[in-house]
């Protein structure tokens, strides 16, 4: 998944009306500007080993792609790298007048479609969209999974039947739980059918729920669960705890408390813990962040928790789970604490 940083955003120029131009879009947002050796001016990086090159290595180091000039020419140059909608970067095309920009690639997921109208926006130009979705004026369900930092199941598959039916004027239903509303709020969902209650459907084609639990009731319909990323995760465990353990405990903690395992943001420990092989296969097998905390930041929320005289003896702290569980989510614990093995997990959810 691609999410378009404003920090890192690409922009080629190839002529002197386009330099013109990329130094009017640089005084509005950060962009890296790139162009040949005869026009460089001050604040432009020189193509390095000429514009195709450059702007292939900038499609896989970059979020945004922004090219000013033909769109033939930004085609052919990135045809050989165009992979997946879902990965590849965002890529949008303006000529040099500033009278079009155009979403070329990556609408939905690389955030293309968000970047040429903001673009548009500060040119006074015409944003040219041609997502189906968008031009009948209707969210997308990978556009509303990226807005809520959401997973699901087969989510390639749902992507193209429940955007289909969107356009084609079926009735989907979106449920979701209440303590979502709040994110949910700010969401895109246009052609999408408000459901408040799962036990008294409107009449639908389909229905898309919202959720973080494990389980959902018996649904008369076809249905996909959508499950924003929320939990955390705080674990702290001995030298050499073999990831089977880790992943056992840790589903067996989520169950416990009826989680969907598609809902963990992310797992943190303490920093002596940075290289614990079981805890960087656990975090890389949950595709979450492995984030790590010092001894010092982890002590002053140590009253919180149950301490250990042992542990703060051998790391520095009474306490790592509970510490760490709530520095990722900003005191807001879930359940308690499991301990088992020399394992102890926390968990927490973070909106």
């Amino acid at each position: 998944m691609n999410t378009v940083k404003p920090e890192s955003i690409a922009l080629f120029c190839l002529t002197p009306g386009g330099v013109v131009l990329a130094k009017r879009l640089a005084a509005m947002l950060p962009v890296t500007c790139f162009t040949s050796e005869k026009l460089l001016e001050e604040g432009f990086i020189p193509f390095e080993n000429g514009f195709a090159n450059t702007a292939r290595e900038a499609f896989t180091n970059y979020s945004a792609l922004i090219f000013i000039g033909a769109t033939g020419i930004a085609v052919r140059v990135l045809a050989p790298l165009v992979n997946d909608k879902f990965c590849d970067p965002a890529v949008v095309v303006i000529d040099e007048r500033a009278q079009h920009v155009i979403s070329l690639l990556s609408g939905h997921a690389g955030g293309a479609n968000a970047l040429a109208r903001y673009l548009a926006g500060m040119l006074g130009a015409d944003p040219v969209i041609t997502t189906a979705t968008d031009v009948n004026d209707m969210a997308a369900l990978d556009t509303l999974a990226f807005q809520l930092n959401a997973r699901m199941s087969d989510f390639r598959s749902a992507v193209k039947i429940v955007n289909q039916m969107l356009v084609s004027n079926k009735r989907v239903g979106l449920w979701w739980d209440d303590e979502l509303t709040q994110d949910v709020s700010h969401c895109d969902r246009r052609g999408f059918i408000t459901v408040t209650d799962l036990n008294q459907l409107p009449e639908l084609d389909a229905l898309v729920c919202i959720t973080l639990r494990t389980n959902l009731p018996e649904l008369p319909v076809p249905h996909w669960k959508l499950v924003p990323q929320r939990v955390v995760a705080g674990i702290g465990c001995r030298r050499d705890t073999p990831f089977p353990l880790l992943a056992a405990l840790l589903a067996r903690q989520l169950e416990a408390q009826q989680l969907d395992p598609l809902a963990l943001k992310a797992i943190g420990s303490i920093t002596l813990k940075k290289d614990e092989q079981g805890l960087i296969q656990l975090a890389s097998c949950c595709r979450v962040p492995f984030e790590t905390f010092t001894a010092d930041a982890l002590r002053e929320h140590e009253h919180r928790f149950p301490a250990s005289s042992f542990v703060r003896k051998t790391v520095g702290t009474g306490s790592v789970s509970g510490p760490a569980a709530w520095l990722l989510s900003h005191g807001q614990l879930l359940g308690e604490t499991l301990r088992e093995q020399g394992v102890t997990i926390t968990l927490g959810v973070s909106h």
